[in-house]
């Protein structure tokens, strides 16, 4: 990106509005820093309170007419009580807030600018006061209860997904960048005609954004989905691409006989990931009521689930981690960086709670994942279909993990295991209107009815550990539920 030009255009498409507006200052040479202070609170609080992304001081600007006229100003050589102006403004913020200075030429002008960021968290204030713009007047903003309490509402922490991955570029940079064919393909929808016309259906979902002059941004949001190739965003970005590990032995010690580093976008290039995982997975004999049939080690439906869990609900603000997929011989191992919003026992029951919205939601609707509260049920569902152990939702202060496990009897499985079955078989039923009964829990592990007393200990145990409880503690026969129903 060429800076200098972007910031010029910045400065145009400013100065293009032909007033003042209550995130937005134009001064012509007054650099007090008293001043700057104040107004930097003040217009910074107000671009959060009308939802803008920046606030502005503009100096070299006439205030009578709006006549550009230059300005002597340089806040980059300027001090204040002996220090550089920049740390000073910054030491006088509070909470911190991200600003920055230059200067630009502006038909023939030397224009000196500064630009902050709009707070996320809380209002921003100088020396220990917080101001407001109102019109032109820049009052406390204790002043105004009714427009603290709006500013307060209208605070959100951070979004990642409007983050800007690539700016100032022009249409067909954009183009080369993002696989907008895919996008199409996903919704299926026809390419439209035209530069333009596929710019403003990517904008339409938050894809990429308008920038000054004739330029445009790609989000975070566009490029985490639809990048060709994400090493050509930052590294922050290109981190966050999908690592798939294979190794030959039951742990990491053992030699790696596959190893595939993701570069593509996480929608543009789920198909051809999961293609990939399940080539690498062996065949499993599943012996049905009637016939022997060929399965993969592990459903297909539930890798699908697994992975786009992981790839939505991560915490993207975790630099340096993305998403792993780690399989062994016995099981896969999907890890994504944050901790989860939920607690893991109610993950199967309960509607997802996502960092990354607007990705979930676009991803439902390209039919990668499925809809809200779903997905998990039909990865249990598959589990138990084919009387696999178990998954193993795991958190941490740092990620979560799901361990997902190949075929073993019940009689190889731990008894942490056959209670977690339980507990899951016993939600899926509750989700359906049923209710667990030793003969399900019997069809679940595959035990005949002659040693149905295998499936009674089970119950027995995962009472015990409080994750069922009889549905009617009067009729005893009546089944099964989870212990919060």
């Amino acid at each position: 990106m060429d800076k200098t030009s972007r910031d010029i255009d910045l400065v145009t498409t400013l100065l293009a509005r032909g007033r003042e507006l209550e995130w937005l200052e134009f001064k012509e040479n007054n650099d007090d820093p008293e001043l700057i202070g104040k107004l930097s609170s003040a217009l910074s609080n107000a671009a959060a309170y009308h939802n803008e992304p920046h606030a502005y001081i503009i100096w070299g600007v006439r205030n009578s007419d709006r006549d550009v006229v230059g300005t002597t100003v340089d806040l980059r050589s300027k001090r204040v009580s002996n220090q550089p102006f920049e740390l000073w403004l910054a030491n006088q913020l509070a909470p911190s807030v991200p600003f920055e200075v230059f200067e630009v030429i502006h038909a023939g002008k030397r224009l000196f600018a500064l630009k902050l960021h709009s707070p996320v968290a809380a209002p921003v204030a100088f020396n220990a006061i917080s101001y407001i713009r109102i019109g032109d007047a820049t009052p406390r903003l204790t002043d105004h209860p009714e427009r603290y309490q709006q500013l307060i509402e209208r605070l959100r922490p951070y979004n990642w997904e409007k983050g800007i991955a690539s700016q100032y570029i022009d249409a067909d940079t954009v183009l080369t960048l993002l696989d907008h064919s895919q996008y199409f393909r996903l919704l299926k929808r026809p390419l439209p005609d035209g530069k333009l016309a596929i710019l403003e259906q990517l904008e339409a979902d938050s894809l990429v954004c308008k920038d000054v002059g004739d330029k445009w941004s790609i989000t975070n949001l566009g490029a985490i989905l639809f990048a060709y190739d994400l090493s050509r965003f930052d590294a922050s970005l290109a981190r966050k691409a999908v690592r798939l590990v294979v190794y030959s032995g039951s742990n990491k010690a053992s030699s790696v006989i596959n190893r595939r580093d993701g570069r593509r976008g996480y929608a543009a290039g789920f198909e051809g990931l999961v293609e990939f995982i399940n080539t690498l997975l062996p065949n499993n004999e599943h012996i049905g009521e009637a016939f022997r049939t060929e399965h993969r080690l592990f459903p297909e439906i539930a890798i699908r689930e697994l992975i786009a869990n992981a790839l939505i609900h991560q915490d993207m603000t975790i630099s340096g981690a993305g998403p792993q997929i780690e399989i062994f011989p016995d099981r896969i191992e999907v890890v994504n960086p944050g901790q989860p919003l939920m607690q893991v026992d109610r993950m199967i029951d309960l509607p997802p709670r996502s960092r990354n919205e607007a990705m979930a939601s676009l991803m439902r609707r390209m039919a990668i994942c499925e809809e809200q509260g779903s997905g998990l049920d039909k990865v249990i569902s598959a589990v138990e279909f084919f009387q696999l152990p178990p998954p193993a939702f795991r958190a941490s202060e740092a990620s979560m993990q799901v361990v997902l496990y190949g075929p073993r009897s019940f009689a190889e499985m731990t008894v942490e295991e056959r209670v977690r079955a339980c507990y899951h078989h016993a939600v899926l039923k509750f989700l359906s209107g049923d209710k667990m009964r030793n003969s399900t829990l019997c069809d679940r592990f595959g035990i005949e009815k002659r040693n149905a007393a295998q499936a009674s200990t089970v119950i027995k145990q995962a009472q015990d550990a409080c994750h069922i409880k009889p549905a009617d503690p009067d009729h005893p026969r009546a089944g099964y539920v989870p212990i919060w129903a």
